[in-house]
C-alpha cells in the first residue's frame, strides 16, 4: 500500500494514471466515459467509473471527486488511497455494500485547473429543471461588473469598490449572492448554465446503470476551498427534508469539531445553493433512499479563494493574456483548492476515511 502523500498528484494526467493503476491492482474493472475534448497537453479526459460489488447490491456507496475540476486534486487522492486500503475494502465487502468510485466528474476543469466545465458552468449548480424558468439572482447581477473588471490584476478603484460592497452588505450576504448560483451571466462566477452539461448528462447515465437496483444509496462528494485549512466540514447534500438531515446526522455527526451542517439552517459555512449535483440521484434512482454528504476541506482564507476564482474567470474572458500572467493564475487556482503538504494530505485522508467507514455502517442501520 502506498503512503498518504503518494496517493495525491499535482496534475490531472498523473492523478488519472494513479487512479487507473490503483483500480487495476485492486482487480476492479475500469469504465471510462471519455470526454469530447482533450487536456492541455492533448491527453484523454474521462469520467472514470470503478465499481466494487455486484450490480444487484441493495446498498450502494458513491464516492465522487472533481465535480469542481481542480478540486479533484484532493478527491482523487482520497479515492486512490481508498482503493488500496485493505481494511476499508474488507469492511465494505463484509457488510455487503457496493462502492462506486466516480473519478473526475468534471475532467476538463480538473485538467485545465479550472473549477468549471468546458462550458464555463459550475457543475454543482447545473442540476435544475431547464424546462422551467431558471432561478434569478439579482444580487449577483449587481456584483458581476465589480467581480470581473476589465484588467487584471484589478485596479485600486476596483479593489475599493469590492471592499465597499463588503462593508455595506457584510461577508455573509456577499458570499450568498456570489456563490448561490446564477443563470444570467455565462461568463460569470458560479454560472449554472442554460442546459445540462456533458458532465451532467454523463453522470445521469452512470447513475441509471449503476444505481438501478439499489435500495439505499449513500453519496460522499469530495470538495475543497471552504473553511479552515485541513478541516473537513460535513455538509448535508441531500434534499431539504428533516428526515434526510436527521439520517445524515445519525450516520456522520461526530459532534464537537465534526458536526453535520446544513446550508438551509445556517449551520454551514456554505450559503444555500441552487442546482446541486446530488439531485440527480433522486431523479435517476427514484426507488432508492438517498443520503448525501459534501465533505469540504479548507485550504486558504475565503478572500484568497475568491480572488483566485476572479482571476481564473478574467483569464477565460481574456485569452490574449500573456503566458506569464496565465501561469500565475493557474498556480493561484491550484493553491486555492489544493494544499501540497504532507500534513494537509494526512488530515484529508484521516477525515475522509472516517466518513467512508461511517457511511458503510449507516447504510446497514435498520
Amino acid at each position: 500500500m502506498i503512503g498518504i502523500p503518494q496517493a495525491f498528484a499535482a496534475r490531472y494526467a498523473q492523478a488519472r494514471a494513479q487512479f487507473v493503476g490503483a483500480a487495476a491492482v485492486a482487480g476492479l474493472a475500469l469504465q471510462p466515459q471519455v470526454h469530447p475534448l482533450c487536456g492541455p497537453n492533448g491527453e484523454t479526459l474521462a469520467l472514470d467509473v470503478v465499481r466494487e460489488g455486484p450490480l444487484d447490491a441493495p446498498r450502494l456507496l458513491i464516492v465522487s471527486s472533481g465535480c469542481h475540476g481542480v478540486e479533484g486534486l484532493c478527491g482523487s487522492g482520497v479515492q486512490v488511497f481508498a482503493l488500496q486500503d485493505g481494511e476499508w475494502r474488507a469492511k465494505a465487502r463484509a457488510q455487503r455494500v457496493a462502492v462506486l468510485y466516480l473519478h473526475a466528474l468534471n475532467p476538463y476543469g480538473f485538467a485545465h485547473l479550472r473549477r468549471v466545465t468546458h462550458e464555463n458552468v459550475d457543475l454543482n449548480r447545473n442540476f435544475v429543471d431547464f424546462s422551467q424558468p431558471l432561478p434569478a439572482n439579482p444580487a449577483y447581477s449587481a456584483l458581476h461588473p465589480v467581480l470581473l473588471p476589465p484588467e487584471w490584476p484589478p485596479s485600486e478603484a476596483n479593489t475599493q469598490a469590492l471592499l465597499g460592497l463588503l462593508n455595506t452588505h457584510g461577508l455573509q450576504a456577499l458570499q450568498a449572492a456570489i456563490t448561490r448560483g446564477q443563470y444570467q451571466h455565462p461568463d460569470g462566477l458560479y454560472f449554472g448554465g442554460t442546459a445540462p452539461t456533458w458532465s451532467n448528462r454523463t453522470l445521469r447515465s452512470v447513475l441509471r446503470r449503476e444505481g438501478a437496483r439499489a435500495e439505499r444509496i449513500a453519496w460522499v462528494d469530495l470538495h475543497t476551498g471552504l473553511g479552515p485549512s485541513g478541516h473537513g466540514e460535513r455538509i448535508h447534500a441531500g434534499r431539504d427534508e428533516a428526515q434526510a438531515l436527521a439520517r445524515a446526522r445519525r450516520w456522520w455527526d461526530g459532534g464537537g469539531a465534526t458536526p453535520v451542517t446544513s446550508t438551509e439552517d445556517g449551520s454551514s459555512t456554505s450559503a444555500p445553493l441552487t442546482g446541486l449535483m446530488c439531485n440527480s440521484a433522486y431523479d435517476e434512482c427514484p426507488q432508492a433512499e438517498v443520503t448525501a454528504l459534501t465533505l469540504e476541506f479548507g485550504t486558504q482564507p475565503a478572500s484568497a479563494v475568491l480572488q483566485a476564482l476572479r482571476a481564473d474567470h478574467w483569464l477565460h474572458r481574456h485569452p490574449e493574456a500573456s503566458p506569464a500572467l496565465a501561469a500565475r493564475v493557474h498556480a493561484q487556482m491550484r493553491e486555492a483548492f489544493y494544499t501540497d503538504t504532507d500534513a494537509w494530505k494526512g488530515q484529508v485522508i484521516s477525515q475522509a476515511r472516517q466518513v467512508l467507514f461511517q457511511a458503510v455502517d449507516g447504510l446497514c442501520m435498520a
